[in-house]
């Protein structure tokens, strides 16, 4: 049997799902493809700051999302033990999987929500097909790729995945119980690496409802023991390679698993092609390290929906003259750019031993020092300053 539609949507993650919620609400026919009726357990990105909450702000589905996060209120900043810096928050921290849930909960019922994996793609100029497990197919005028990391589809296709760093970066998730206390000093805290040689980029501690999440972040393969220390000592582990961080965290505890997730960074080749078109992970990958998931996300969907497949389904045909247009949107092209460069020069950042590396590391935490100065009111005494009186 034969379903058709205008856009068949493969996969409901964050980028599917918002594609499925804003074309929904358009007023556009689409369909979406996905296995799983409640969005399982994932590892992902797990708050919004306020350059991504802006973005969600252009899709419409903000106010609905953001009631299901939970504010930080203020983020402290610290290195070396000392507290540099105390911002006003603008995180949101939300577990992947409720973000993808909440946004789920905003596609309107107009919308077909079809429990199946897509096992082929047949693309063309005029009408695409998709075969379901099972042998039913849908018809559509536009296919939108946005099942992340699965390559088969894209297999099927001819399209390539293009590795440009190998393990770029891994990601380490757990909440942390303080020991013989009822919380923390700080609502939300950013610490820095210490050494270089410590391959670490940061440790940030944000809340998730009564939970205090913590992301880590590091440059390293996954055969590193360092690596299963974590997961069999997390506190041993941490305060090996941030010493400092002891001072402000103390003693705690892992309530839950250690997760570790590496990423790689790889780009699609051969994606300018007629009826389909490829969104979020499914296109290309960033750098968690450098907070850019999510805000890559937002921005290639914001620009897909809001912007091009509205103009495309105006005119007859699906041809690879207005998929590349999408790929062409300087917006999309400049978040793209901005992924990308934010994912190396951190990682540069964190791990340069040069004299200029050095300087980089000593200007950028002089220059939260004497921010935090005009505002420490709120910091205790003994955790202000100090970070800049040793090198790295």
């Amino acid at each position: 049997m034969s379903t058709p539609t205008d856009v068949a949507i493969v996969g409901s993650g964050l980028a599917g799902s918002l594609a499925a919620a804003m074309l929904g609400r358009a007023g556009i026919d689409c369909a979406v493809i996905d296995p799983h009726e409640v969005y399982p357990r994932d590892f992902r990105c797990e708050k919004l700051d306020g350059p991504q909450v802006a973005l969600l702000q252009k899709t419409g589905l903000a106010e609905q999302v953001l009631r299901a996060t939970t504010p930080d209120g203020a983020n402290w900043v610290a290195r070396f033990g000392r507290v540099v810096e105390k911002r006003r928050g603008d995180q949101h921290g939300i577990f992947y999987t409720d973000l993808v849930n909440a946004v789920r909960g905003e596609i309107p019922s107009s919308v077909r929500r079809i429990r199946s994996k897509a096992r082929a793609i047949a693309a063309g100029p005029e009408r695409q097909s998709i075969t379901l497990e099972g042998g039913d197919t849908l018809d559509a005028r536009l296919v939108v790729l946005a099942n992340g990391l699965s390559v088969s589809l894209r297999d099927q296709l001819a399209l390539k995945r293009e590795v440009t760093s190998p393990c770029h970066s891994i990601t380490i998730g757990f909440n942390v119980v303080p020991r013989g206390a009822s919380g923390f000093a700080f609502p939300a805290l950013t610490y820095y690496a210490e050494r270089p040689s410590d391959r670490a980029a940061l440790i940030t501690f944000f809340p998730i409802g009564a939970a205090m999440r913590a992301n880590l972040f590091v440059y390293r393969e996954m055969n590193d023991p360092w690596l299963q220390e974590m997961r069999r000592t997390p506190q041993a582990a941490l305060y090996a390679i941030m010493p400092g961080l002891r001072r402000l965290l103390g003693d705690f505890d892992v309530d839950g698993r250690v997760e570790i997730r590496p990423i790689d960074l790889y780009v699609t080749q051969g994606h300018r092609r007629s009826g389909v078109v490829l969104a979020g992970d499914a296109f290309a990958t960033s750098c968690p390290a450098a907070g850019t998931g999510a805000r890559k996300v937002l921005n290639d969907i914001e620009r897909l929906c809001n912007v091009h497949t509205p103009r495309w389904l105006s005119t007859e045909g699906m041809g690879e003259d207005k998929i590349a247009e999408f790929y062409d949107d300087p917006i999309k092209r400049e978040g793209d750019a901005f992924a990308e460069t934010k994912a190396y020069d951190l990682k540069s950042f964190s791990l340069g031993s040069t004299p200029g590396a050095h300087a980089r590391r000593w200007i950028k935490f002089a220059g939260q020092a004497v921010r935090g100065k005009l505002s420490p009111a709120h910091v205790p005494a003994h955790l202000q300053d100090g970070a800049l009186r040793k090198t790295g």
